[in-house]
């Protein structure tokens, strides 16, 4: 298909929308679709073809309708915070703004539950239900700006997944539009629904299935007490050990995070946080639950802390104080501009027992190719956020910090781990899939996805590196796809 047969489809599209949507909400000039050309990965950057400002799930319907009749891709985008260039837009497509569907429905505190519009943004759902003591437990460092609806694409987790788990755990159903511009329901409330998990592949697809309009998500009650302490320690291997006795002595922290000290440099730099001064890493932990218990978990950390050798120990007892703990780990990804013109963010996850040797190994990276690299993670699940530090002006500054990023996505497959947490693969990751999954795998994959979207106009050219004509038989391998196998003449999709 060609660049000028792609473009007047997308001139079609317009032509059907200007019958339903108001013209200041249907997007063209140049300078306003700059503001869409890329997610919160900003080294990748796509203008698309015209931008819908979607008001009702209606209207997210409507366009994908058009969009399908006339076989143009769309790709949907909620707030834009993402990291993986999930909401990378199509260039001879439609970008299909949500951001505008923000009717928290309703908050239904005996059920446990609330009722979402996926624009929402995920702090504004706590502070909703927090007045009759409960929570949204999901809680990225973005949560202050990003939506439900991106969560929910990208399964995003937070500083407390390890306690409380990741979106998937949260939400019980939602209302799609599909990528023929059906409007659905997939799952219910029910707590444990029969049938096939349908939520459960949705949550997580970054947008390759459909459009998530609206949700309903599980509450959690607000605990009796929460009490968190930050630990300065020498370095990353004594942070590291403190983490691995704290689990390994049956806690259960709601959030257990380090910062190295590069990391705490820019976070001081960029919002005062006070952290222990010297310190080559910090370990911030949180204990929440009934008073006694967290009195006694409280007990065991300082204790192993100590042990590990700490050098200073701090304690928040009330909002305010934790608050001020929390400050520099929520804002380390922005705090690093204040130290670096550009960086990449890393997403990598490593067995919790390989942190030490993957960690000594970035560091030889770094030094060996002459790359910086700041680290904030989430210790308690191995889940990484390595921050390449680079100028983009500089010669081959960029190529070093892609391949540097890229080294240590390898190193987290080397050690049995992922190349993603939370933040998905998008159009970064692609290329990166096959190292941890074979033919076979990616192809499974994608004959899930061509059963929801066998147009292939769903968010295209995300996750994986060769996408597949959902028309084709399953290549072959080592032999016929076990899937296909004994469906002679039949198209499964």
């Amino acid at each position: 298909m060609t660049q000028e047969t792609v473009l007047g489809t997308v001139d079609e599209v317009l032509a059907e929308l200007r019958h339903h949507i108001p013209e200041h909400r249907l997007l063209t000039d140049p300078a306003q679709l700059t503001t869409y050309e890329c997610d919160g990965l900003a080294a990748y950057r796509v203008t698309p073809a015209l931008v819908v400002l979607a008001d009702t799930a209606e209207e997210v319907a409507r366009t994908v309708r058009a969009c399908a009749r006339h076989r143009v891709p769309f790709v949907a985008r909620g707030s834009g915070t993402g990291l993986s260039g999930g909401a990378l837009p199509h260039a001879e497509g439609v970008l299909v703004v949500t951001s505008r569907l923000r009717t928290l429905h309703e908050v239904r505190s005996r059920d446990e539950r609330a009722v979402v519009d996926t624009g929402v943004i995920n702090l504004q759902v706590t502070r909703a239900a927090t007045p009759q003591g409960y929570y949204f437990a999901p809680d990225p460092s973005s949560q202050q700006i990003c939506s439900i609806g991106g969560n929910v694409a990208e399964n995003s987790g937070g500083a407390h997944c390890l306690k409380y788990g990741f979106t998937s755990n949260h939400v019980l159903s939602l209302d799609v539009v599909t990528p023929d511009g059906e409007q659905v329901t997939l799952g219910t409330e029910a707590p444990d629904a029969p049938g096939y998990d349908l939520v459960g592949a949705f949550v997580g697809s970054e947008g390759t299935l459909g459009v998530a309009t609206r949700a309903t998500v599980r509450l959690v009650r607000l605990p009796q007490e929460v009490r968190t302490v930050l630990a300065g320690f020498a370095s990353t291997d004594q942070a590291g050990a403190a983490t691995s006795a704290i689990i390994a002595a049956g806690i259960i922290p709601a959030a257990i995070e380090i910062m190295d000290a590069l990391a705490i440099e820019a976070a001081e730099k960029a919002v005062s946080c006070g952290y222990p001064e010297g310190a080559g890493a910090v370990l911030v932990v949180e204990l929440d639950g009934p008073a006694q218990e967290v009195e006694h978990e409280y007990a065991a950390v300082e204790r192993i802390c100590r042990e590990q050798g700490t050098f200073e120990f701090r304690v928040a007892t009330d909002a305010a104080e934790r608050a001020e703990i929390w400050k520099g780990r929520k804002s380390a990804f922005a705090a690093v501009g204040r130290i670096s013109p550009d960086y990449i963010v890393q997403d990598g996850v490593v067995p919790r027992t390989a942190l030490p040797e993957v960690l000594r190994r970035m560091a030889k990276i770094s030094a060996e190719r002459g790359v910086r690299v700041a680290n904030v993670f989430h210790a308690g699940d191995g889940n990484l956020h390595p921050l390449v530090l680079f100028d983009a002006d500089e010669e081959g500054a960029t190529q070093r910090a892609e391949e540097v990023s890229g080294m240590i996505l390898d190193l987290c497959i080397e050690h049995g781990g992922s190349i993603t947490g939370e933040h998905g693969v998008g159009a970064d990751k692609a290329k990166h899939m096959p190292a941890m999954f074979t033919a076979e795998d990616l192809d499974t994959m994608q004959m899930v996805r061509c059963a929801f979207d066998p147009a292939g106009i769903a968010n295209p050219g995300k996750i994986y590196p060769t996408p597949r004509l959902c028309g084709e038989r399953p290549r072959a391998v080592r032999g016929e796809h076990p899937l296909a196998a004994g469906h002679e003449g039949v198209d499964l999709f």
